[in-house]
């Protein structure tokens, strides 16, 4: 039981991690359009779409694509952060509980 959970979480962790590089890749595409097309927009914008929609897009039309692109893209890397840090946390607790 003990190998099989160290597995488990090892496998998940190791799958997660690629995905989040593979998505923090795809952000920094993006994000370097954005910065060559001088978009500005704060992290309140990024958390709430209705008001990136009504405040930012307007302001830049043309990158509204890579706009919502970016921002959804942050948002997904964020959950997985989010993910990886309870494998690691699952991975300590069955460390600690079946030694």
């Amino acid at each position: 039981m003990f190998k099989f959970l160290i597995t488990l979480i090892i496998g998940l962790f190791i799958a997660m991690l690629f995905l989040n590089v593979y998505f923090r890749v795809k952000v920094l595409k993006v994000y370097k359009k954005l910065v060559k097309a001088r978009v500005e927009f704060g992290a309140t914008h990024m958390f709430n779409p209705a008001k990136m929609e009504a405040e930012v897009i307007p302001k830049y039309p043309k990158q509204a694509d890579n706009i919502r692109i970016f921002t959804s893209h942050m948002r997904y890397s964020i959950r997985m952060a989010t993910v990886l840090v309870a494998l690691i946390t699952m991975f300590g607790a069955v460390l600690m509980y079946y030694r």
